[in-house]
């Protein structure tokens, strides 16, 4: 009886030993994690979260790409699955948009919402490192660390918490581009989180990827990744926003060290497909281009459409299909709106970039095409006649350049630009001309506007624009 009692007994060891390593994540050696003392409802964070939220869609330019977006989407809704029972919220509802913004950084809003730039993106090595920073900011919103950092600091009120919130989503990038209330402040605020909340993402954050399947070490690689990408440019976005805790690689990979895994595998194949699907889009703009873009309009009259301090969205990625008069169909971004036309001519601009001032008609960002009739003997008289018109009627542009030849529907056409500093808008404005005779002898033409400090951007968008045009005669 002896004997066969201590063989049950080992039975039962050997058996427990065996479930405690076919466990997919070991919760016997990991680091314990406590939420920080809070003196706000979790209601409050939803609150916070979402008012910011929706600022942050209204006045950066959000990528819509259908097939990125479900990518992103899915890593995300599977980091959150990972995130320990001790920490889910009920009410939260994470959600994860990519911000068309070169910049290598990435920022999660309290109550859930997250927006990863497509720097980051593209810097990232593999789905493991994107995830690992989704991971990390996902661990900010579970720990509640903003409202949190706010009730240790016991001099926030709920309004100036959003306000530090909403200032921290830029990174201390000079001239804010979020519109302020007025209970709203700006500067690095709650979002650069202290060090000791920096080393909680940082843990957790392996933690919640141990348990989703991934390798928690492809976060600690991110950190060197991001380091190597913004060598030599004053330092990555990321970085300077999520200070280091010193050592953190380090103790990231001690901490994944500690954890047992069986990795469900990375999506590599789609991650390199979104990769190159956003390296075959227009350039994105640097943070500090879209915060210049959030330019003041002088006072004036203005329509409903054409509110003051509006600012002006980026074209969108997606285009569509519309009629330039009788002249020709071109595609324009699907942001874009037909904002006036004389039967001649017709307008497209994003909202935000036309209106009236001082009782006559303007826009500073957009398109103008249509047709002018027979103005000269050749494409080269008729070209400088709509030049010397434009000029006349708007008499600070100066000419930048001769004339360059371009395609126009298989046409040979003209090209050349004006430059000069806007009176009723207040900023140099670049204008591109493109010509092309018609069969029947008429002039043809699309003339692109933009700001100088977007023009890089807008640039893009109108070759693409020029690319399709189709001529109706």
């Amino acid at each position: 009886m002896i004997k066969e009692h201590k063989r049950v007994r080992g039975l039962f060891a050997w058996a427990a030993m065996i479930a405690m390593f076919a466990m997919p994540l070991s919760v016997i050696a990991q680091t314990r994690i406590s939420a920080p003392s809070n003196k706000y409802k979790i209601e409050d964070d939803v609150k916070l979260g979402q008012q910011a939220a929706q600022q942050v869609n209204q006045q950066m330019p959000i990528l819509k790409d259908g097939y990125i977006d479900d990518y992103v989407e899915s890593v995300g809704r599977r980091l959150v699955a990972a995130i320990p029972s001790e920490f889910r919220h009920s009410q939260f509802r994470y959600s994860f948009d990519v911000v068309n913004a070169s910049d290598i950084n990435a920022f999660a809003l309290p109550g859930g919402p997250m927006f990863i730039n497509r720097g980051m993106i593209e810097a990232a090595r593999g789905e493991g490192e994107m995830a690992g920073v989704m991971a990390h900011e996902i661990s900010h919103v579970a720990l509640r660390h903003a409202t949190a950092q706010a009730t240790e600091t016991q001099k926030f009120q709920i309004g100036s918490v959003l306000g530090q919130i909403i200032g921290g989503v830029i990174g201390g990038v000079p001239g804010a581009i979020i519109g302020t209330g007025s209970q709203i402040g700006f500067g690095i605020g709650a979002l650069k989180y202290s060090r000791k909340y920096e080393t909680q993402a940082d843990i957790l954050g392996a933690q919640i990827m141990a348990r989703a399947g991934y390798d928690p070490r492809d976060l600690a690689a991110m950190f060197r990744t991001i380091e190597r990408q913004g060598g030599g440019r004053g330092g990555p976005e990321f970085l300077s926003s999520h200070p280091n805790p010193g050592n953190r690689y380090e103790r990231i990979n001690e901490e994944a060290a500690l954890l047992r895994v069986n990795p469900r595998g990375e999506d590599n194949r789609t991650f390199q497909n979104v990769q190159s699907r956003l390296r075959g889009l227009p350039p994105a703009a640097t943070m500090a281009e879209i915060s210049r873009s959030g330019q003041r309009y002088p006072s004036g009259e203005t329509q409903e459409n054409y509110p003051r301090g509006e600012r002006v969205v980026y074209p969108s990625s997606r285009y569509r299909t519309v009629s330039a008069g009788n002249a020709f169909r071109l595609q324009v971004p699907d942001n874009w709106r037909e904002v006036g036309g004389d039967g001649n001519s017709v307008t497209f601009a994003p909202p935000g970039a036309y209106g009236t001032i001082q009782g006559q008609f303007v826009f500073s960002h957009g398109i103008m095409a249509g047709g002018a009739g027979n103005l000269g003997n050749n494409l080269r008289q008729s070209t400088d006649a709509l030049i010397n018109a434009l000029l006349q009627g708007n008499p600070h542009l100066r000419r930048q350049s001769g004339y360059q030849r371009v395609t126009i529907d298989g046409r040979s056409g003209l090209a050349t630009t004006l430059a000069g500093r806007s009176p009723r808008l207040g900023h140099t404005e670049i204008v591109n001309i493109y010509t092309v005779q018609a069969r029947d002898g008429s002039l043809a033409y699309l003339v692109g506007v933009a700001p100088q400090g977007d023009y890089r951007v807008y640039q893009r968008a109108f070759s693409d624009i020029l690319s399709s045009v189709n001529l109706n005669y």
